[in-house]
């Protein structure tokens, strides 16, 4: 059996993809605030995409069976209650959705190379710029989650975010963006001697930060950890040894001439 922690993270994985599939308005609300981006992909064509293994083939022809069954069931245990039938078949039970996948990453494949032979040297280059910084991405957001989890402490406000926290719900704007608009607009209205009061409690969170990350950093040093941490340890530099005079020779005396 799959240990917890693994279950408990597929199983997390899958509520989000089924939370796509059940609340399709949602999705188009978020994706109509995006900003476009123009990337490969938007404008000279996707590639193929990666076929789904058995596994989540299951969940995809079960999930609308669930919720028509269990209307008022959350996604979360929705996907539970998938998974637990998943463990209950049989492998004979479970061939059909494996050999769909295997035929699925068979086309794949030819479905790769046929797109990969009509791209020019240009779009292969932009293709694998796209795909380099997707996958940077997905690294700075795995060590952001591994950060967090090791308790790293956060980073000094500056004083207009100590100002947007404490008057963002007073704010006039009726949108996220209108209110911070509203906001930029009052702090730069603030006279000095109000702002004075933001930027000194900016002063005390950085001697906060300042506090915590060192104690955090030896922590992590005492952990093995020494990769987490924003900077190595300095070498000591050497002093510069003296040359030892060479006996025999005297020491040249420069007689200077001009006034003192």
């Amino acid at each position: 059996m799959a240990p917890f922690g693994l279950m408990s993270a597929g199983a997390s994985f899958l509520a989000k993809s089924f939370g796509l599939f059940s609340n399709v308005s949602s999705l188009a609300r978020c994706v109509s605030v995006l900003p476009a981006v123009k990337t490969f992909s938007s404008t000279a064509g996707a590639p193929p995409k990666r076929p789904l293994n058995g596994y989540m083939r299951f969940p995809k022809q079960q999930q609308p069976l669930i919720v028509k069954q269990y209307p008022d069931v959350s996604a979360v245990d929705v996907v539970r209650k998938i998974a637990q039938q998943w463990r209950a078949l049989s492998p004979e039970q479970k061939q059909p959705f494996e050999q769909e996948s295997v035929v699925a990453r068979a086309q794949f494949k030819v479905d790769l190379q046929t797109f990969k032979a009509q791209l020019t040297p240009a779009q292969t280059a932009a293709l694998k710029e796209e795909r380099r910084q997707r996958l940077a991405k997905r690294k700075a957001i795995r060590r952001k989650r591994e950060l967090n989890n090791l308790g790293k402490p956060k980073r000094p406000r500056s004083p207009f975010n100590i100002y947007m926290a404490e008057h963002f719900e007073e704010s006039k704007g009726t949108t996220t963006t209108g209110k911070l608009k509203m906001l930029r607009e009052d702090w730069d209205k603030l006279a000095a001697s109000e702002k004075q009061v933001f930027i000194h409690l900016s002063q005390d969170d950085k001697v906060r930060y300042k506090n915590e990350i060192q104690s955090w950093e030896e922590h992590m040093v005492e952990m093995g950890r020494e990769d987490l941490i924003r900077r190595k340890e300095t070498r000591k530099k050497t002093a510069p040894t003296k040359k030892a005079p060479v006996k025999g020779r005297k020491k040249s005396t420069v007689v200077r001439s001009g006034k003192a």
